[in-house]
């Protein structure tokens, strides 16, 4: 591992004069005037497919990724953008947050959510031709359930027994109701998915190596993967749905360097690329010869902050932090002027989102701050602390360091190889304070995973008992009433505690060539490839 240190006050004093430049020209701090400039949603699910013609087939399509896949494995975690070409997903998230019949044809309870009976496609085959039946749905299913580090074992280990009712038809029994179980067979692989459904042949035939020899039921098979260069894949010629897929296959690129994936779409190498940060959206929203989807999700970007050691254990700390910071500055260094600000767990136009919880976040206050800064010394605190973050945010780091100055804290940094980052700072709760981001589109598992107490992306150790028992609420509901009334009183639950510091929604796009059609994607950035097709003669 490599991280660098840097001295903090001569950093500190270099940005500060920095940003006292930026708050001259910005003006007074307002959320409004940020607002003004933020990125705006440009088909979050993807393209209307009626309006771009017939599609036509043939052709490959190349992709750069952000990152090199771990595995192919629903029960290793990872970010993996080719999965979902392999597999497909039992269920399908609507716009609306409603898993909808995919890969499979039903899912429904008739008991209010203790029960639930999954209805498979006569006629669907894997790859390697073996049917996917309930059978194949048990053994993956029970997978998750085994393997304790699965991202998708707390939803698998909800599961107290299931059966293959027939051929077609799997039932769970549940342990305790959850409306929302169907989710959970929609959700894409970094979020643990139970719907991603590998062949029990390939399972048995590859043992503990499947998450380097893929076999599903989506459109496109397996050819090869050599890391660090490419992932091959190429048309399933059985594919369940008559027609698809448009395309002859699929090249993945991992391109981890964010100039270097820009200019790659820029010039037409890559036909695609999955974009994770502010610049390279900025930039192609811009460009004319280039189109985006994009949508801000829930969460985003935000700090962390740790519950369980000083100073920010303490509110007054997380509090005075929040209120030093000036999206306004941030937004005219970090973001081209574009940062979508965040001050509360959902989105503006979510249902679940209210106007009580963006009016209780603080507001940018320095001087009140500075007072809160004031009581936490005179109680015995020491309010210096260290900042972590990733190499790749050097800048972000600099301009924290030097908003904490103007408000009398010496804060240090260290910076972090990425490859590095997770595991040995955020996930082993190794911080004071750190960066993060995290959206997820609907509120389960999502907030679950963030906010209840144990949550596996829940790494500031944040707990508060009536918030745990709104989320299981919300969860266990079919009443759509319940459930928003729920994640209503969870955001402004968490907002009060300030469980988070959020100031920034997320970034994650899909930027294509103006010749790639059907396009079809959650706001993650997952996308489902069969109906994606290429029209060379574009302009």
């Amino acid at each position: 591992m490599r991280l660098r240190c840097r001295a903090s006050r001569a950093v500190a004093a270099v940005a500060l004069a920095c940003c006292a430049v930026l708050l001259g020209a910005c003006g007074a701090a307002n959320r409004e005037a940020v607002s003004a400039g933020a990125l705006q949603a440009r088909d979050p699910y993807g393209a209307d497919l009626a309006t771009e013609g017939t599609p036509r087939r043939g052709g490959t399509l190349t992709l750069g990724m952000d990152r090199e896949v771990v595995s192919f494995d629903p029960t290793v975690q990872n970010s993996n953008m080719a999965a979902l070409a392999v597999y497909d997903s039992l269920l399908k998230v609507d716009p609306q947050g409603k898993a909808q019949p995919y890969l499979a044809q039903s899912m429904d309870s008739a008991d209010g959510g203790l029960t639930w009976r999954l209805g498979l496609r006569p006629g669907v085959q894997f790859t390697d031709g073996t049917a996917l039946d309930s059978a194949a749905v048990l053994v993956n299913v029970q997978r998750h359930i085994d393997k304790l580090s699965s991202p998708a074992h707390a939803f698998a280990s909800n599961i107290a027994s299931m059966r293959a009712v027939d051929p077609l038809t799997v039932e769970f029994v549940l342990k305790a109701p959850l409306g929302d179980f169907p989710v959970l067979f929609a959700q894409p692989i970094t979020y643990g998915s139970l719907g991603m459904i590998i062949s029990p042949a390939a399972l048995q035939q590859y043992g503990d190596d499947i998450g380097r020899h893929p076999v599903g039921a989506g459109p496109f098979r397996f050819v090869e993967w050599i890391p660090d260069s490419r992932i091959v894949l190429a048309r399933n010629e059985s594919y369940w749905q008559q027609g698809m897929p448009y395309l002859d296959g699929l090249e993945f690129r991992p391109l981890p360097d964010t100039e270097t994936r820009y200019a790659s779409i820029e010039n037409g190498d890559v036909d695609l690329v999955f974009g994770g940060y502010n610049q390279e959206l900025v930039r192609a929203s811009s460009n004319p010869g280039l189109r985006v989807y994009y949508g801000p999700g829930n969460a985003g970007e935000y700090l962390y902050f740790n519950f369980n050691k000083a100073p920010f254990d303490d509110r007054r700390m997380r509090e005075a932090l929040i209120r030093s910071l000036d999206l306004n500055a941030l937004a005219a260094s970090q973001y081209s002027g574009r940062l979508v600000p965040s001050t509360s767990l959902f989105t503006e136009d979510s249902p679940y989102h209210t106007q009580a919880a963006s009016d209780a976040w603080p507001k940018f206050d320095p001087e009140r701050a500075k007072q809160l800064i004031a009581e936490y010394k005179a109680s015995g605190g020491d309010p210096t602390f260290t900042f972590k973050t990733t190499q790749a945010r050097v800048p972000f780091g600099e301009f924290i360091q030097a908003q904490m100055a103007a408000v009398g804290i010496d804060m240090k940094v260290q910076f972090y190889d990425l490859a590095q980052f997770s595991s040995a700072v955020v996930q082993s709760n190794d911080f004071q304070l750190t960066t993060w981001v995290g959206a997820f589109d609907v509120p389960y598992p999502g907030a679950t995973r963030l906010l209840h107490t144990g949550g596996n992306t829940n790494y500031g150790d944040y707990s508060n008992p009536q918030v745990d028992a709104l989320l299981d609420e919300a969860a266990r509901t079919t009443d759509q009433a319940v459930r928003t009334h729920a994640y209503q009183q969870v955001e402004l639950l968490v907002g009060q505690d300030l469980s988070m510091a959020w100031f920034s929604r997320s970034y994650l796009s899909t930027i294509t060539r103006p010749e790639v059609k059907g396009i079809d994607r959650y706001p993650s950035r997952d996308m489902f490839f069969a109906t994606t097709w290429l029209d060379r003669n574009a302009n």
